[in-house]
């Protein structure tokens, strides 16, 4: 009786010590992937005067994409979407926490400055703060996680809809980075539309590269008997229409389209979409 008293509470130590663990890798992972926006100087202007209903929008947006992240990639495994939201809030707090320590830090928030433009610079920053939390575990998990009891693979298999979604997460990540920047604007001014041709297809080129043709761990390694086309229109060509979505949004949340032509608004979101696309392929990789 007692020998089970005993290793039920050893589980529960153990349960507990392994979410602490992931805890200090979701806030290093927060750090880490967020440091770059929290040193940006339009991030630091943008929660100044960012329109709140957009602002809003993202960070509402931002809540399902860490739930669903969570329950593939949370800070201990999940088996319910219970634990999933769990996480997903926990990951939400760490990115506030952290933002407002880095930008208290860095001088970035006073005293004297209104509650608005506080809550509107730590809201902003604490989106991609929050996705680098979340992306903490799998990027910075050790050997705490070896001795898990390991899940049977087919758990965490991931459907074509499920595919189509971390490349969303991915793009955005990505793109949250360099979508603020007056540089997105600069470079869609010098640009011809010859050259957005040739982004266009250096993205396409790139992103199916990296994923399919070249086999990395986790991507997508192609059969001999496979025509190299099948990946191509299945998974590059929606993931680069999504990275072009997604782009359109992140400049749209930004304000960087207002008041500009069409011709610059579609240069803009190929400009921006080079690095999305990046991002889509990429999230397979590390999701």
């Amino acid at each position: 009786m007692n020998s089970a008293v005993e290793a039920r509470q050893d589980a529960r130590r153990l349960k507990r010590n392994r979410f602490v663990m992931g805890l200090a890798r979701g806030l290093a992972g927060a750090l880490l992937f967020a440091l770059p926006m929290l040193m940006t100087m339009e991030m630091w202007y943008l929660g100044f005067y960012i329109s709140r209903e957009r602002l809003l929008l993202l960070m509402l947006l931002n809540i399902p994409l860490l739930i669903v992240l969570s329950h593939r990639i949370g800070f201990e495994k999940t088996l319910t979407w219970r634990e999933a939201i769990r996480d997903a809030t926990v990951a939400y707090g760490i990115g506030v926490l952290a933002s407002a320590v880095i930008l208290t830090a860095f001088g970035l928030l006073k005293g004297d400055m209104p509650l608005g433009e506080w809550i509107g610079k730590i809201a902003i920053q604490s989106v991609p703060a929050s996705i680098g939390a979340m992306l903490g575990r799998s990027q910075l998990a050790g050997n705490v996680d070896d001795d898990e009891d390991d899940e049977p693979e087919q758990e965490r298999q991931t459907s074509y809809g499920g595919e189509l979604f971390l490349m969303a997460a991915g793009a955005l990540f990505l793109s949250l980075n360099v979508a603020p920047t007056e540089e997105m604007i600069v470079l869609a001014y010098k640009m011809t539309p010859w050259h957005a041709l040739a982004i266009l297809a250096l993205s396409i080129g790139l992103m199916h590269g990296f994923v399919y043709a070249v086999s990395f761990e986790g991507g997508h390694e192609l059969s001999p008997e496979t025509p190299w086309w099948h990946a191509f229109i299945r998974f590059t060509l929606p993931g680069y229409a999504i990275a072009l979505a997604i782009s359109l949004y992140a400049l749209w949340t930004f304000e960087r389209i207002n008041d500009t032509a069409s011709v610059e608004i579609i240069i803009s979101m190929i400009v921006l979409g080079f690095p999305a696309a990046l991002g889509a392929a990429a999230a397979r990789l590390i999701l």
